[in-house]
Parts: C-alpha cells; sequence; structure tokens
C-alpha cells in the first residue's frame, strides 16, 4: 500500500495524505446512508450536543457514554435556541454520528473495513488493529462548530501509545469550510491530557503543560471527496468553525493495537456481546 517514501513522510510529519483512497460510489453510499439515519432520528426525544469546547456538557450526557455501543446523533452547538428549540432543520442541525456504526450498521461496516484499510494500518504499524470509534462529522454550513486542538491518543490511551485516526473526506474539505490543521511533526511531543470515565462522570486530566500550537506552525490539510488523511494518536490537529455556506462532511474511524494495553480509564469500553475487532471484512 504505502511506498517507502510515503512510510518515511508519515514517520516524519506523524500524518499521510491518501487522495482517491475511496470511490466516488462509497462515498455517495455513506452519505446516503447518514442522511437516512438522520431522518429517523428523533430530535425531540434527544437534544444530545456535541462540543469541543465544553467538557462538562459532554460528561452529563448519557446518549455520549451510550454511544459507545450504538448509534446516536448528537447536535450542533448553534442548532438549538434558549428554548431548547432547532433553528433550522434537523438535516442542518447534526454535528455528528457516532460512535459504532461500523459495527452495527451494514453501508457503515462495508466502508470501513477491507484490505485495503487492512493492509494501510499495517504499513502504519498496526500489527493487531482494534476498530473502537466511528463518527459521521457534517460540520454544516454556517454554524459548523469547532473542533479545538487536541490528541486523539488523550481519548483512546494504551501503553505504549497506538491510536491511529482514518479521516475520510466525504466532501471537498478547504480552508473556508473547516478542513483539518495539523501540527507537522507533533507527534513527537507529550500527552498534553487523558479524557477519564469515572462511572458515569468524566473529566479531562491534565499531563503536561507544552502549548498547543499556533497558526504559525499549523498546517492547513485540505482534501478533496474520498480522500484518506491517516495519522498518529499523539499528532495535535484542529479544525475552524465553518462559516461558509458549504457542509464539510467527514468520517473518521479510530484503531488501536491489540498488542498494547487498553485502558480501563478510557471513556469507550465494549462489553462481551460487541467485542472489537480489525479492518477485516
Amino acid at each position: 500500500m504505502l511506498s517507502p517514501a510515503q512510510q518515511l513522510r508519515y514517520q516524519a510529519d506523524g500524518y499521510l495524505v491518501l487522495p482517491g483512497f475511496k470511490t466516488g460510489d462509497a462515498v455517495a453510499a455513506l452519505r446516503r446512508r447518514a442522511l437516512e439515519i438522520v431522518d429517523a432520528f428523533d430530535a425531540d426525544s434527544h437534544r444530545a450536543i456535541f462540543s469541543t469546547n465544553d467538557q462538562a456538557r459532554r460528561a452529563a450526557s448519557a446518549d455520549f457514554l451510550a454511544s459507545a455501543e450504538g448509534v446516536q446523533c448528537f447536535f450542533e452547538e448553534e442548532a438549538i435556541d434558549d428554548a431548547g428549540q432547532l433553528r433550522q432543520a434537523k438535516a442542518l442541525s447534526i454535528n455528528k454520528i457516532g460512535h459504532a456504526m461500523h459495527d452495527l450498521d451494514p453501508v457503515f461496516a462495508a466502508f470501513s473495513r477491507g484490505p485495503a484499510l487492512a493492509e494501510l494500518a499495517a504499513d502504519v504499524g498496526l500489527v493487531q488493529p482494534l476498530l473502537w470509534q466511528s463518527m459521521y462529522i457534517f460540520k454544516q454550513p454556517g454554524i459548523g462548530g469547532e473542533v479545538t486542538w487536541h490528541q486523539d491518543a488523550s481519548f483512546f490511551d494504551t501503553t505504549p501509545s497506538t491510536v491511529t485516526g482514518f479521516w475520510f473526506a466525504l466532501e471537498d474539505a478547504t480552508v473556508d469550510n473547516g478542513c483539518l490543521w495539523m501540527q507537522a511533526g507533533g507527534h513527537r511531543g507529550p500527552l498534553r491530557e487523558r479524557f477519564v470515565r469515572e462511572g458515569d462522570a468524566v473529566r479531562m486530566q491534565p499531563l503536561d503543560a507544552t502549548p498547543w500550537p499556533d497558526m504559525s506552525t499549523a498546517v492547513p490539510v485540505p482534501a478533496e471527496a474520498g480522500t484518506l488523511v491517516v495519522f498518529h494518536g499523539l499528532l495535535p490537529h484542529w479544525s475552524a468553525p465553518n462559516r461558509s455556506a458549504r457542509s464539510r462532511h467527514a468520517y473518521t474511524l479510530h484503531a488501536t493495537d491489540g498488542r498494547a494495553a487498553y485502558a480501563a480509564h478510557n471513556w469507550l469500553q465494549r462489553r462481551a456481546g460487541l467485542p472489537v475487532r480489525g479492518f477485516e471484512d
């Protein structure tokens, strides 16, 4: 899958951009299925909001914790008014769907697994990949929320650190509509914080005071639909709010290496009835 030059680039930068990894048909099928899930979602019974700027709100959400073994829609922070009502159509109000579609939904499962992904996972060092999480991110026009600087290893703590992100552009991602920004080489730095679950509560535990990158060192990563961006779990990354008139749909998978110890304090845990598995079909 990866050439020696690509492997060296991944090791140096902590991420790699792979255009055309998914076909247009595969992308279209996933987008259709996501909209079907949103259409069937009962917005009156669930008002879970996803915001990386408000950890306490996320910690208080039973929907968030239950989504570890389910399929749950979360609203954009700006989608709901002070009276708890949607400001616009439901389909334009959802921040993301998470977090077990890759195991529970046939269309998402087909997109999330296969020989190409298995080979890529091996090339970036995952000898026994375990696929923990899937997220369909809408980045809605006008109200798409910022995703603040973070490291995925904060949420999937293993010893040694092995979590790897697989980020698929389902629409063209640009600087205008909220593409990813990376700190190239930043994966060689420390883990700054850890997201810890204690029963039905979660909190962010500070670990290291190293500052987050600023725009003088951040690198934008625009990506055409069908592109896969694979990146190291310690790599700091960020995306701006989407104030443009165009959405920026994307799909993300997170995998760890089964040879590493998966922390009991990680928020996402699986029971025996829904075991974690790799990229095999």
